[in-house]
């Protein structure tokens, strides 16, 4: 796990296993780390708890192109570093550690990792969210066998196989175009007629000769022995079914709020995303949530980065206010 150099007073309050901090910050995605920049920029002593790398989902991305300023695109990879080196360039903290609740006594947050707790008066939830499983026979068998949910990790392995991505948004098409760069054939697999992806990413990969399209077409099962080697399909138009021989499947199905820590005392949608108002407070004062996590109608970078913002300026105003703990 990376370790992270603290300052004396930060490295003290952890050791004894207390921290009175103003603010907490859970995830260190484009959201949090925003919030974090802001944060440190605001003179709020705040510290933000990330379970794994920096960066958060965009690192398995091989090309972002629609976050503004980068007009030939970005590496999720790079973006995710210029975030973090910002944070820590205006002195963030980051600890690592995998939040497991949140407990509030008289306005007072702490914040339970796996191995600490940490007090503070403000918390900014930004954990985000992470791949959906398509709920099928062999998925769970098979994965690190044959079944990937990041082509920027796994592609380099299928250098001239056929593989299937399933999925019919942005995030399958932007995978299936990377895969060409290794694969002999990539076939995308869709429940429905039509794509949900942007038009300009359709019209890439239907016209890369690499690219085979599967509508209509549901994956029943996925099959093997000691790896993938074909996926069971239902033609949803005839109910027809059929076998198609792959090397591997990368699954797109969307993604899912990584909320279960919370689910017991932070009001969430039937999807499981936090709710929150314009301001982006949670349903107890002082917690806030911003990015990917909360109920939203449109998630991607340049969202989150305004909510982690705006999540800062709505912290700001709570820490002046009657509501915030003294102590």
């Amino acid at each position: 796990m990376p370790t992270v150099k603290l300052e004396p007073k930060v490295a003290a309050v952890i050791k004894e296993g207390r921290s009175p901090f103003e603010l907490i910050i859970i995830g260190g995605g484009p959201a949090g780390l925003t919030a974090g920049i802001y944060a440190k920029r605001a003179g709020i002593d705040a510290i933000l708890i990330e379970k794994a790398l920096p960066g958060g989902l965009i690192t398995t991305t091989e090309l972002v192109e629609n976050y503004p300023g980068f007009p030939e695109g970005v590496s999720g990879i790079d973006l995710g570093q210029k975030l973090e080196d910002q944070a820590k360039k205006n002195g963030l903290d980051i600890i690592f550690g995998k939040a497991v609740r949140i407990e509030v006594n008289k306005g007072r947050k702490v914040v339970f990792t796996e191995e600490n707790s940490y007090s503070t008066k403000t918390v900014i939830i930004a954990t985000g969210s992470e791949p959906k499983k398509l709920g099928v026979p062999g998925e769970e068998d098979f994965i690190g066998k044959g079944v990937s949910y990041c082509a920027t990790c796994d592609g380099p392995f299928y250098k001239d196989k056929n593989i299937a991505v399933v999925g019919g948004g942005n995030g399958a098409l932007e995978e299936a175009l990377f895969l060409t760069k290794f694969a002999k054939l990539v076939t995308i697999i869709h429940r429905r007629k039509d794509l949900r992806a942007d038009k300009m990413l359709i019209d890439r990969a239907a016209s890369n000769p690499k690219i085979f399209m599967k509508l209509d077409t549901l994956v029943d099962e996925i099959k093997g022995d000691e790896k993938v080697r074909s996926l069971k399909l239902t033609d949803t138009s005839s109910n027809k079914k059929s076998s198609m021989n792959v090397d591997g499947v990368f699954i797109y199905a969307g993604l899912m709020p990584n909320t279960d820590f919370v689910k017991e005392n932070i009001k969430l949608d039937d999807n499981g995303h936090i709710i929150t108002d314009e301001k982006l407070a949670t349903n107890i004062p002082g917690i806030y949530a911003a990015g990917d996590v909360r109920k939203k109608i449109l998630r991607q970078v340049v969202t989150s980065v305004a909510d982690g913002a705006i999540a800062l300026n709505s912290v700001k105003e709570y820490l002046t206010s009657p509501l915030a703990p003294l102590q």
